[in-house]
């Protein structure tokens, strides 16, 4: 069963993956504010889904490759969120995606794994990956994204977090 948040004309959405044990607070205030927060995996440990429970009325995550401890096995791999007249998809990592989003009538891809922050529209779905907000790695910016649903507009930001 999908996740549906309660009908309105405008949700905004806090999106964070790869934290990897880590939760920043400049991260939570980027997230601020969000009816809806959604983990898209390689979480690291408990705490850091605490953490993002306590800031949106709302929240959803999956589970990344590195959650392998015991915590984590009740966290699907995949789900499924109405918001409004939007249908969002949600992994971890985009190369497992098992179906074709727009044959399937979702309208927006989230995942993460690759620590590489980027919006791009393919086929008429929108694929958001909102980067790493975890340990830095290589020379990738540490960042979160907003996606703001109003109507049958849909938009999605990069945040990069000053780290």
């Amino acid at each position: 069963m999908p996740l549906s948040l309660p009908p309105g004309d405008k949700y905004v959405v806090g999106v964070i993956s790869d934290t990897h044990n880590l939760m920043r607070a400049e991260a939570l205030s980027a997230l601020a504010g969000a009816d809806l927060i959604i983990h898209a995996g390689d979480i690291g440990r408990p705490e850091v889904l605490d953490a993002l429970r306590a800031h949106a009325p709302a929240f959803v995550a999956v589970r990344g490759n590195n959650d392998r401890d015991a915590w984590a096995q009740q966290i699907a791999e995949t789900e499924t969120i109405q918001l409004g007249a939007f249908k969002l998809y949600l992994l971890h990592a985009l190369q497992e995606l098992a179906l074709d989003p727009a044959a399937e009538g979702f309208d927006v891809v989230i995942s993460g794994h690759s620590h590489r922050p980027s919006v791009e529209r393919r086929d008429g779905v929108l694929y958001l990956n909102p980067g790493s907000a975890g340990p830095r790695r290589f020379k990738l910016p540490v960042t979160v994204a907003r996606l703001t649903v109003r109507g049958r507009s849909c938009r999605a930001r990069i945040i990069e977090l000053k780290v």
